[in-house]
């Protein structure tokens, strides 16, 4: 284990946003083979920093733009598992899914980095 508390950090008030909501939902099929989610809300908190911000992407057939953030965690969000889709993170009113997680348990009480993707496209 590392010597450094990251934790302390994600804890500290000067950093930390607390009005962060997780969207959860577990998928089941029911007998007529049609996914059926049923969704949890959970509110947590943490740091939330710049990803690869908006980036406008051009193609031939029209452009949008593509937003991220980043965020550090005590809770652990989760970027898809069997039985369960994508965590959804409200934070200042936009949606965005969680799509990659990345565990650092190893530093003093742990944490998490998740980079999530803002929902919908825009453009």
């Amino acid at each position: 284990m590392a010597l450094l508390d990251v934790t302390d950090i994600l804890l500290d008030v000067d950093f930390i946003n607390t009005g962060l909501i997780c969207e959860r939902a577990s998928q089941v099929v029911n007998e007529n083979g049609l996914a059926i989610n049923t969704a949890i809300t959970k509110k947590f908190a943490g740091i939330v920093t710049n990803d690869a911000g908006d980036i406008l992407q051009r193609i031939a057939t029209g452009e949008w733009i593509k937003g991220s953030i980043t965020i550090h965690t005590k809770f652990i969000l989760s970027d898809g598992s069997n039985g369960y889709t994508a965590d959804i993170v409200i934070w200042q009113g936009q949606r965005y899914t969680v799509s990659n997680t990345q565990n650092y348990s190893h530093f003093g009480r742990g944490f998490s980095a998740s980079s999530c993707d803002l929902i919908p496209l825009s453009g």
